[in-house]
């Protein structure tokens, strides 16, 4: 009787270490690497999602691209676009999908479970708004330089019709802050149609070419790049 107890356990305990094995190996390290926050691949998750999306995204708002063949083919860059809606990255990724993924910044207080566990299988990574977050910034530059691609909207809060051109707040240099750190492409875009979902779309989206940065700093790079996304709305 004294030997048995122990064996059990002991069968029970090594069950348990293969069943976790075999499930890293899976869900983790063939999908995701050591975890999302490593991995330039989507996550089940993400890749469930824009496999869901398509359809919707394609054939009933009807998105449209511009400018897909201005996008690095390899490695990470920062991808910056106008801000309209919280729905702005769905058509950003769509063309990417399923080969690259988008990762993008969060506020804190949307990090609760189940949600934040959900937003970060989704590409999200925690920012603290209202504040300079020194590490949200260094997560961004590490994913860049990583191979990801990190979403950023210069302008900060969305964009409201009627007072965008009157009472344009000043842009933040997030974007070009990140690129200059990583060395790595800076992408303008410019997006139309989330923000009347309501009405079936159409989505637009126009992506141009990578910004030269040479002998910029973070405010001249911004400025530059935000002439540059005023440009791609135009016609859109």
């Amino acid at each position: 009787m004294t030997s048995v107890l122990p064996k059990e356990k002991h069968h029970s305990e090594l069950w348990n270490r293969r069943f976790e094995r075999r499930f890293r190996t899976f869900w983790v390290n063939d999908l995701e690497g050591p975890w999302i926050l490593g991995s330039v691949r989507p996550s089940p998750f993400y890749f469930f999602v824009g496999f869901v999306s398509w359809p919707f995204v394609n054939w009933l708002f009807r998105l449209r691209a511009e400018g897909v063949e201005n996008l690095p083919k390899e490695g990470g860059f920062v991808l910056a676009a106008n801000h309209i809606s919280n729905f702005d990255p769905w058509p950003l990724g769509m063309k990417l999908w399923p080969r690259r993924y988008l990762r993008f910044m969060a506020k804190q207080e949307l990090f609760w479970w189940p949600l934040g566990a959900i937003i970060r299988s989704g590409g999200a990574f925690m920012v603290r708004r209202g504040e300079r977050d020194v590490e949200a910034m260094r997560t961004a530059a590490e994913l860049v330089r990583d191979g990801h691609i990190v979403v950023m909207f210069p302008h900060g809060t969305r964009q409201r019709k009627g007072l965008v051109k009157r009472h344009q707040p000043r842009s933040h240099t997030g974007a070009a802050r990140i690129a200059l750190e990583a060395n790595a492409p800076l992408v303008p875009a410019a997006i139309t149609g989330t923000d009347r979902l309501s009405r079936l779309g159409p989505l637009r989206v126009r992506y141009g070419k990578p910004l030269q940065l040479d002998g910029l700093d973070a405010r001249e790079a911004t400025n530059r790049l935000m002439a540059e996304i005023e440009n791609l709305e135009q016609g859109l």
